[in-house]
């Protein structure tokens, strides 16, 4: 964790929502390194002796809090902030580094088919960041990362947490970990920056609605590239990004037709059912171990009328 960062946002000092009339938490020059005291996706409504009561308790006005907005002086609409992603330091409670994952009625890519609330609790080392255990199923390996983190909208007024937008936001994308690089459009002065919703882990597509969500607080260094006219987030990586994966091979299940989320859908609804038949597992924990650590991939899009979709679950978790 950043011993002399130039600032500090605390836990306290966050939002619900996009809305660039928030007063800045920080005003910042570029290049400030800055430290995030992030909460969970939950805003402390779960913890790590939660049981699924709380699940169905939940408060929706209080998902996904982001910490800031930070000001970044001399930032104007069509330039981008450049975010350095240093480093993600989790927080401990009842004596461990822990997380959450649910499946929450009404959300999620099978949520017809999860009709009921879900809850895993994980605990894992904050310092070692060795596989965190899913019941007696498997072990999952770690990977920090920031899953909302974006810049306020042009348009006057509060706008939903929930969808990712074309300045960036609840992005859920795995790789924005420690090491990558992020840009992201700048649509108002000063640009007025937010991040939260860190995750100890997730697979591409986070296909139950959440991933291991879990409390961290993370270093990013802020600075401006002026007149960059980028149209969405894009960012650079610093080296593989599937190698705590990929050391077991996978196990791959397909779905196939016209329509991608359909097809998705069929893939993600494939490797439960395999995990079910293979590892004797309820089908609700399969569904939220899949979430944290299996890939949905477009294997093919160029073949119509029909598209594939490929769901990818590393076999190291069992092995």
């Amino acid at each position: 964790m950043c011993r002399n960062c130039d600032y500090t946002i605390h836990g306290a000092q966050h939002h619900f929502g996009w809305d660039n009339s928030i007063a800045p938490a920080e005003r910042v020059e570029p290049g400030a390194q800055i430290a995030f005291h992030c909460m969970d996706s939950s805003a402390g409504q779960l913890g790590p002796s939660s049981t699924v009561e709380d699940v169905k308790a939940l408060d929706f006005g209080k998902i996904n809090p982001v910490s800031g907005p930070i000001h970044v002086e001399g930032a104007m609409p069509g330039d981008a902030l450049k975010i350095t992603i240093d480093s993600f330091a989790p927080r401990e409670a009842e004596g461990s580094a822990w997380g959450w994952t649910a499946n929450i009625p009404g959300f999620g890519l099978l949520a017809d088919q999860f009709t009921d609330p879900a809850l895993t609790i994980w605990k894992y080392d904050a310092k070692t960041l060795e596989p965190a255990l899913f019941g007696e199923h498997g072990r999952v390996p770690l990977k920090p990362f920031c899953g909302t983190i974006g810049n306020a909208l042009a348009e006057p007024g509060m706008h939903s947490i929930v969808p990712p937008r074309r300045v960036g936001g609840n992005l859920d994308i795995r790789d924005l970990a420690a090491g990558t690089v992020l840009y992201l459009p700048v649509e108002v002065a000063g640009a007025l920056f937010s991040v939260g919703d860190t995750h100890a882990a997730q697979g591409d597509g986070e296909v139950c609605g959440t991933a291991i969500e879990s409390p961290m607080d993370a270093v990013l260094t802020i600075d401006l590239v002026k007149d960059a006219q980028l149209k969405f987030p894009r960012f650079t990586t610093p080296g593989p990004v599937t190698r705590h994966l990929d050391a077991k091979g996978y196990e791959v299940t397909t779905g196939i037709g016209p329509d991608l989320m359909s097809a998705s859908r069929d893939a993600v609804a494939g490797m439960v059912d395999h995990l079910c038949a293979t590892r004797q597992m309820a089908a609700v924990d399969a569904y939220m171990l899949v979430s944290t650590c299996g890939d949905l991939r477009i294997s093919e899009i160029v073949d119509q009328p029909n598209w594939v979709v490929s769901f990818y679950f590393p076999r190291c978790v069992f092995e």
